[in-house]
Parts: structure tokens; C-alpha cells; sequence
């Protein structure tokens, strides 16, 4: 029963999480089907936070991704008014922080630099 327990609150916080990034990348312009995409989110994902194709090779390096996983959520979180405080969170409790960003009032703004 614990297991069976344990599965189902597993995957309604992935659909909570599924759903809150679909908003996310609406907030942003992007269709939010695209959020859910692999491998062509990371793309869209690049586009909303103002970054080049090519970072997605740079995902694919070991060691070298964690540094521009860490600056693109940052970016991420910056895109949305947000400081280094809620990148922290992001990183560190996403389950949390990706459903605040996707279903609160956070406004999207293209980052310039």
C-alpha cells in the first residue's frame, strides 16, 4: 500500500509540474505544448531566456552542462523578475519553485543582454 501510495503522489506531482511548465512557456510567448517536448524544449527554452542553439551541445558535456544548467535557470529565473534567491530555489527545490513560477503572478520579460 505504501508503494502504491508513494506512485501516485510521485505522479501528480509530475503532472503538477508538467502543467506548470506549459504555463511557463506560455507566459513567455512559446506554445506551452512545447514545454513538455524533449529535446525541443530544451531549444524553446533557450529562445525564452535569450540564449544560442548551440548551449544545448554544451548540455551534453559532463561537468560543463551543470555550469550552464545553473546559468540558464538563473536566466530562467531572471526572465521573471525574480532574484538569486528564487534560482536557489529553483535549483534546489523545483517541485516547489517551478509551480510558484508557472501558476503565480510572475511576468515574463525577454532578457536583453
Amino acid at each position: 500500500h505504501l508503494m502504491t501510495t508513494l506512485i501516485i503522489v510521485y505522479c501528480a506531482v509530475l503532472l503538477i509540474i508538467l502543467a506548470a511548465y506549459w504555463k511557463i512557456f506560455e507566459k513567455a510567448g512559446k506554445p506551452g505544448w512545447a514545454g513538455i517536448v524533449p529535446i525541443y524544449n530544451i531549444f524553446v527554452y533557450l529562445e525564452i531566456i535569450n540564449r544560442p542553439w548551440w548551449w544545448f551541445i554544451m548540455l551534453l558535456i559532463p561537468f560543463v552542462n551543470i555550469y550552464f544548467g545553473i546559468v540558464m535557470v538563473h536566466r530562467l529565473s531572471r526572465s521573471f523578475g525574480k532574484d538569486v534567491g528564487f534560482t536557489i530555489g529553483l535549483l534546489l527545490l523545483g517541485f516547489i519553485f517551478v509551480p510558484i513560477l508557472g501558476f503565480g503572478d510572475a511576468k515574463y520579460t525577454a532578457l536583453k543582454d
